[in-house]
């Protein structure tokens, strides 16, 4: 384990708070403590640990209530939770699970099992955030969410397709039937597979008017005129044809080209509707 790793100790009782930071500090870990979930929760703000130890049991806001609340919030649904329990009732532990958990210790705590399964899901973390990250820098509309369909990240062009569709992506869930319809158009989530413990990717792909406008939007960094007006010349539109189709005059359609050949690097309408029809055929 990287010395760069930080736990969050959350637990109400200073005996197990103190055994623990011990134990993991002599791992070469950064401990973090918190003795209750309001106080989690309002640390998690500040700062993004890589694994949580959460206890399940603690007066006014438990465990579960905790790591509910927290994979609620998609810049921190990705932390692995760990919960420990005195409990042996399997409903207990079935209940963490539900509530987002990725294992449990049951307590009192055996330090070397604990550790063990620290480093298998920091290992798994980090494996799942190479993904993330190998994903977001090649594009794609793509998202993953955990088992019950609940959000846990999605790459920025998937983001902002969503962010057209729905009001909040917090609390966002795959619809049944993999099909999410809005006006005229629709969105469709297509099943890729499994890429970590409890995380299922989709690609994105919306049908109906306006998505090749949007792609361009998103893939080159225009405004939503200057992708319409892009979007008609790779389809072969002469500039009045275009200033008739979208209702604005020549010299505005030649105002948005300008900018468009300055956001593509080109100098010609020929080289920017080569670089629209290119992008287009190889979109997600």
């Amino acid at each position: 384990m990287s010395t760069r790793d930080i736990i969050l100790v959350v637990d109400d009782t200073p005996e197990t708070l103190g055994l623990l930071t011990d134990a993991l500090e002599g791992a070469g870990l950064t401990v973090l403590v918190a003795t209750g979930g309001t106080a989690a929760l309002a640390l998690l703000q500040h700062i993004t640990p890589d694994l949580i130890l959460l206890d399940a049991m603690m007066p006014e806001m438990d465990g579960f209530a905790t790591c509910r609340a927290m994979k609620a919030n998609a810049s921190l649904a990705h932390i692995p939770v760990i919960f420990m329990t005195g409990l042996s009732d399997t409903a207990h532990v079935v209940q963490g699970l539900q509530a987002g958990g990725v294992d449990y210790v049951t307590k009192p705590v055996v330090l070397d099992e604990m550790m063990a399964r620290i480093r298998v899901h920091l290992d798994n973390a980090r494996a799942a955030l190479r993904t993330r990250a190998a994903l977001d820098a090649a594009g794609g509309f793509l998202l993953a969410t955990n088992e019950a369909g609940g959000l846990l990240w999605c790459t920025p062009q998937a983001e902002a397709r969503l962010a057209g569709a729905v009001e909040k992506l917090t609390g966002f869930r795959i619809p049944e039937g993999l099909v999410m319809k809005f006006g005229e158009r629709q969105l469709e989530f297509a099943l890729i597979g499994r890429i970590g413990p409890g995380e299922i990717l989709y690609r994105l792909s919306e049908s109906g008017g306006g998505q090749e406008e949007e792609f361009l939007h998103l893939h080159f960094g225009l405004s939503a005129r200057e992708a319409e007006v892009l979007l008609w010349i790779a389809r072969g539109k002469p500039n009045k044809d275009v200033s008739d189709i979208l209702g604005i005059s020549p010299r505005t359609v030649n105002k948005h080209l300008e900018q468009v050949f300055t956001k593509l690097g080109v100098e010609n309408r020929a080289s920017a509707a080569a670089l629209a029809v290119g992008a287009l055929t190889k979109r997600g």
